[in-house]
């Protein structure tokens, strides 16, 4: 992978001003909403100085224009460049000119309450954790991404991540994450402790920089309070894509660490092999696996009936079946395809198998975070 080229922002402020918390905002080709997701960032209710990290990717659209626009209406934006395009290396460079105490992760197609920022640091403040978010609550807006939220909010779509959530009476106070994390809040030397975000992880970043926070002990920290509107795809292509790469990362983040991996991670790929082994013609195996198919897609169906009341208009749920399959299929292949291009996770599949010793001898080595745009920002800043 080619290394991002040397970032440099885009305004200079005249006078540096004290800042409390910067917010690390990557964006890139983002025309048709960066102003209404700026505008709702800057609502932030926060005790302090805010500033906001808005870092370009190489935008071929009009982003730069508006971001430009933007950044002279508001003095607490500034604009950054990070040519290299990828989003770890945009938080990196973010993170490098982030002068705030406390930095936040937030994403342009996103909607985050006037509090978000807040209630991290307030609960950071209180001790015992060093990574505070809250739950992703996926919210669609056309018939695909109203599909894909109702198909989220079943377990068949949110497997066993307690990332996915709402902020209703019933959710406690808190709750402990496992790496399925959805962005967050965190001091800013303790990012830099950890090394930033590795850019080696085009996806699936959080959860590898999670991997990393859990084998090192400390805990991660949800809030429903801290609940964030995510809008999902809006095609199914597109749905496609993004869970195939979903899949890869996930492998790699478990071959990295293995202790990232749950059960629920295998059976996107046990599917695809049930769905091979149904193609063989004749014998035991293929009818053991037509059947097991036979009963999947029976459980897609009963899932399009447990959020039928939930959907309006009430066709959407006709196309969860869909979303489900595409969503389950793509993260299949695609966790096949990370343990191909990448190093194939044998000490996670292991562990969640139960074979502990078998874990431990299979584990990897400790590993470098490969961060360039994080060094390369703190020098030029």
């Amino acid at each position: 992978m080619n290394a991002p080229t040397d970032s440099h922002e885009m305004d200079l402020a005249p006078e540096p001003q004290r800042v409390d918390c910067s917010v690390l905002v990557p964006v890139l080709n983002e025309e048709r909403s960066i102003v209404a997701s700026v505008g709702a960032m800057l609502r932030q209710r926060f005790p302090g100085r805010l500033e906001f990290l808005l870092v370009d990717g190489g935008s071929t659209d009009a982003t730069r224009e508006l971001l430009g626009a933007l950044g002279g209406s508001d003095d607490r934006i500034r604009l950054l460049e990070n040519p290299g395009g990828i989003t770890p290396g945009s938080l990196n460079v973010a993170l490098a000119h982030a002068r705030g105490r406390w930095v936040a992760r937030m994403d342009a197609h996103t909607e985050y309450p006037d509090e978000y920022l807040a209630r991290g640091v307030e609960r950071l403040e209180q001790g015992g954790t060093r990574w505070v978010s809250g739950p992703q609550v996926a919210a669609g807006h056309d018939h695909v991404s109203r599909a894909v939220a109702l198909a989220l909010s079943t377990p068949l779509g949110y497997g066993g991540s307690r990332k996915w959530g709402s902020a209703g009476d019933s959710a406690p106070a808190e709750y402990e994450l496992d790496s399925g994390v959805f962005g967050g809040v965190w001091e800013r030397d303790t990012l830099l402790e950890y090394g930033g975000w590795d850019e080696h992880w085009l996806r699936n970043q959080d959860s590898e920089m999670a991997g990393r926070f859990l084998a090192a002990g400390d805990r991660l920290i949800c809030l429903p309070a801290m609940a964030a509107n995510y809008t999902p795809r809006s095609s199914l292509r597109s749905l496609w894509r993004q869970y195939v790469q979903y899949g890869e990362y996930r492998a790699k983040t478990a071959a990295a660490h293995p202790g990232t991996m749950r059960r629920s991670l295998l059976l996107p790929p046990g599917l695809v092999l049930t769905a091979l082994a149904a193609a063989i013609p004749g014998g035991r195996l293929s009818r053991l696996a037509r059947a097991g198919l036979g009963v999947y897609a029976t459980a897609l169906v009963a899932a399009a009936i447990r959020v039928a009341g939930d959907a309006d208009p009430p066709q959407d749920a006709g196309l969860v079946p869909v979303v489900l399959g595409i969503m389950h299929v793509a993260w299949g292949l695609g966790t096949l395809r990370g343990a191909v291009r990448h190093d194939p996770p044998l000490a996670a599949v292991a562990g969640t198998l139960g074979f502990t010793g078998l874990a431990a001898r299979l584990a990897p080595p400790p590993r470098e975070v490969y961060a360039p745009s994080l060094h390369r920002g703190a020098t030029a800043q």
